[in-house]
């Protein structure tokens, strides 16, 4: 997968990108991701990218020119067009699945007030948003993204079973539910035990209780995630 974040602050990202999962999967090949900045793509020499709105109101919002030059600038026929944004549809398991299956992303990061509608419309630009809060800016937003859509890319993961036996996916007959607990060494801590069943070695008996346990904080933590059990 080939991803280009476009934001005024390209700096932000280098520390997340370069560490763990991320990294592997770029020296492996598979994964790329490259940065631009648009305040390369002003007019002016100040390299003014923002203006007050129109009708009035606080903040400043990003011009359309230098950020659909800057999306011209990476801009391919397969290439999928996201803007991280508090008004976007809620980025999910589901989300981020589907958005692995393209070969290209385009991440257009929010800042200030937001960006002018006509980028948006003229761009075909899908909206995402990653909660219901307000950030700075939507760089923290992309990485968000990229981390919860990087790990649905076939062999980023040590295990290839790792993405689907997770919270809000189908392992283990979960059906989109929360995961359940796990536990490792040592067998005991601070009087602490592993449940038994773990140690028994009866995969059948182990996989009911982890789908028993799943189902019970799922109705303590995220009831409303429910729903998808059906009757």
């Amino acid at each position: 997968m080939h991803i280009d974040i476009l934001s005024l602050f390209p700096a932000y990202f280098r520390g997340p990108f370069d560490e763990s999962i991320l990294k592997r999967a770029k020296q492996r090949g598979k994964l790329d991701i490259n940065l631009i900045d648009i305040r390369d793509f002003a007019d002016n020499k100040h390299r003014r990218v923002d203006d007050r709105p129109y009708g009035g109101g606080p903040g400043m919002l990003m011009m359309p020119g230098p950020v659909v030059r800057a999306i011209d600038s990476v801009r391919a026929p397969a290439a999928k067009l996201i803007y991280l944004s508090p008004q976007g549809k809620v980025l999910t398991a589901a989300k981020c699945r589907e958005l692995a299956s393209h070969p290209h992303l385009i991440l257009l990061c929010g800042h200030y007030e937001g960006i002018d509608q006509r980028i948006i419309e003229s761009e075909e630009i899908e909206e995402v948003s990653i909660g219901d809060y307000v950030l700075t800016s939507g760089c923290a937003a992309a990485v968000v993204l990229v981390e919860g859509v990087v790990r649905f890319i076939p062999g980023v993961l040590g295990h290839a079973e790792a993405a689907n036996e997770d919270s809000f996916e189908g392992g283990r007959d979960q059906m989109g539910i929360l995961d359940c607990p796990h536990y490792t060494r040592p067998e005991q801590f601070k009087e602490m035990h592993v449940p038994e069943v773990l140690l028994s070695g009866n995969h059948q008996e182990i996989a009911k209780w982890r789908k028993a346990q799943a189902i019970h904080k799922t109705k303590r933590v995220r009831p409303d995630l429910l729903k998808y059990l059906g009757d």
